[in-house]
């Protein structure tokens, strides 16, 4: 039995559309302060490791292990938010990133490398609380709006993407400061950067988005008693009560019922994906979720039952592949041709610009073309992508360069557009069981797609994997084609 939502007494009557729009603040800014760690971080640690071992194969287990730690944590990051809430989450996830940063400080101090690696891991966390906190900005969006609402939180990465890097050196004079060893600068910042994420969740993430959600899908739920000498109220219908404009408290079978005909905002006349998702009474404790083990289970089985959700996880991996893919290998190709580390650093960090900068404008495409429409359009993006880049020979900086921002632009279209779709296609109370596999998949992918990208450029070459990439986005735009009805918007 699930307690009383400890976020809001039953006397406390707040819009929903008030508490959203202070949901995003807050997970835009843990996203400000959570990225400019992992930013900073992930910056010089491959460098640190190569140092500490000597060895620059080993040097590349870095990114590995903070992908791997990324991975381990997204199951348990979704357990932790079905049981308790999105608070809960992303307090697990940025709770074991300052845990991994405090061992990292801790091994380099002691120069081990493998110690280090497994702080890595566990720093991994904080990507996995980034990740989740996308769909935490879509729990209590009004119809026709998740999208834009999870581009919005996406965007605010761009931040800590961009100042991360250039805090490596003011990070390093910190960690003197504090009388730490060389090298533990970058994890003293990434450290404060986390506790002030975890500091802004615990006091600003309340009422907590996804607790609030399930209430108001309770009380829509709840028959109404209508009062002798008033006319019964009309039965909301489902667009109604995904849109309740009430928050409400969350069930508690020793509190008094719930009246749903209190409220008296209008509702949207926009129809949702959702809403039978919202419609469908939720159950006093997503029990699924709560157990061990049993996040997997309940995932796997909405999946099974939902065609929608398998095309956007299935869409949100394949463009995270294509992307990661070909990035990690452009810096290496661009090397063969003679460009400095400055000309390599421009070309990353316009991709990135691409990754993040034009997440609202996407969000928004996809609210209002659909989410079918806008995921093909990022396939489209990453083929053109593909054929750009890996048709570049490695004196084309420009052309690599165009390829690499196209690559960024449809990696974003991919993961807002699917993320969106992945979160109304599937019931409340199974949607952080289904965005933890997600993240898992995700991750999976891309550690996958690294290392395979590096076997395919060490043994053939750049243009080879581009043509891989090319294959694999064009086979999932043409199956996303056939099976998403594209004349119906999602």
């Amino acid at each position: 039995m699930t307690p009383a939502n400890p976020d809001v007494s039953s006397g406390d009557v707040m819009s929903i559309a008030a508490v959203q729009r202070r949901t995003l603040a807050v997970l835009s800014a843990t996203q400000i302060s959570s990225g400019i760690g992992v930013a900073v971080g992930l910056s010089l640690s491959s460098l640190v490791v190569a140092r500490l071992s000597g060895s620059t194969a080993i040097s590349g287990l870095a990114g590995t292990a903070t992908v791997l730690g990324a991975a381990l944590l997204a199951l348990p990051t979704a357990r932790a938010s079905g049981g308790s809430g999105r608070r809960a989450g992303l307090t697990l996830a940025y709770g074991c990133a300052l845990i991994g940063s405090l061992i990292a400080v801790l091994a380099i101090s002691l120069a081990s490398w493998p110690l280090l690696l497994g702080g890595l891991v566990l720093f991994g966390g904080a990507s996995a609380g980034n990740l989740a906190s996308r769909y935490s900005a879509t729990d209590l969006s009004p119809p026709g709006h998740s999208a834009r609402h999870l581009s919005w939180v996406v965007w605010a990465g761009t931040i800590g993407a961009v100042a991360g890097p250039n805090l490596t050196g003011p990070a390093e004079h910190l960690g003197r400061a504090f009388g730490l060893a060389p090298d533990t600068g970058p994890f003293v910042l990434a450290l404060l950067t986390f506790a002030v994420a975890l500091v802004i969740l615990g006091i600003a993430l309340r009422p907590d988005p996804l607790l609030l959600a399930r209430s108001a899908a309770l009380a829509a739920s709840l028959p109404t008693t209508p009062s002798p000498t008033t006319p019964p109220p009309a039965a909301p219908s489902p667009t109604t009560r995904a849109s309740t404009a009430q928050v409400l408290p969350e069930h508690d079978p020793a509190a008094p019922a719930l009246n749903p005909s209190d409220s008296t905002a209008a509702a949207p006349s926009t129809p949702a994906l959702d809403a039978p998702a919202l419609d469908a009474p939720a159950p006093a404790a997503p029990t699924s979720t709560a157990k061990g083990g049993g996040t997997l289970r309940t995932a796997w089985r909405a999946l099974r039952d939902t065609p929608i959700a398998r095309r956007a996880l299935i869409a949100i991996a394949v463009s995270h592949t294509a992307m990661v893919s070909v990035m990690s290998m452009t810096p290496v190709h661009l090397d063969h041709g003679g460009a400095t580390y400055t000309v390599i650093g421009i070309v990353i960090s316009l991709h990135i610009a691409g990754m993040y900068i034009f997440s609202p404008v996407v969000g928004w495409l996809a609210d209002r073309i659909g989410r079918i429409q806008v995921t093909m359009l990022g396939m489209f993006l990453l083929l053109a992508a593909a054929v750009l880049a890996g048709g570049a020979g490695p004196h084309d900086v420009v052309q690599v360069t165009a390829g690499l921002s196209l690559l960024g632009v449809g990696w974003s279209c991919g993961l807002i557009s699917g993320s969106a779709m992945l979160s109304e296609a599937v019931p409340l109370r199974h949607r952080p069981a289904v965005q933890g596999l997600s993240d898992l998949t995700m991750n999976i992918c891309g550690a996958t797609g690294t290392v395979v990208a590096g076997v395919i450029v060490g043994n053939l070459s750049y243009g080879v994997l581009g043509a891989a990439v090319a294959v694999m986005v064009t086979i999932t735009g043409v199956w996303l084609a056939v099976t998403g009805n594209i004349g119906s918007r999602r």
